[in-house]
């Protein structure tokens, strides 16, 4: 069976992260920065589990179930929180998000 280099994993793992920061960095929408901000997790438990198959541990794979328990929760603060911005405000850009400090 071959195995794919460890190199090549945190690679990848470090272009997700990389595209996840470039996607909130960018965007203006609140829920296309949440996806980005899910990309950058994910990129972190693959780097996670690519480390604890490098060293044959479990531990890679255990962080990676909190990385995702953690996701789960963030999204569904976080489209209660955009459901009640887009309820107050009727956008869910974050120009007119804020003016609310104004």
């Amino acid at each position: 069976m071959n195995t794919i280099p460890i190199e090549h994993a945190l690679l990848l793992a470090a272009v997700l992260f990389s595209i996840g920061l470039i996607g909130v960095v960018s965007r203006k929408n609140v829920i296309l920065m949440l996806l980005s901000v899910e990309i950058m997790l994910n990129a972190a438990g693959l780097a996670f589990v690519v480390a604890g198959s490098r060293w044959i541990q479990p531990d890679g794979q255990v962080m990676f179930i909190f990385i995702l328990s953690m996701a789960a929760a963030e999204v569904s603060v976080g489209l209660a929180l955009i459901l009640q911005m887009f309820h107050l405000n009727k956008s869910v850009d974050t120009k007119t998000l804020g003016k609310l400090c104004e």
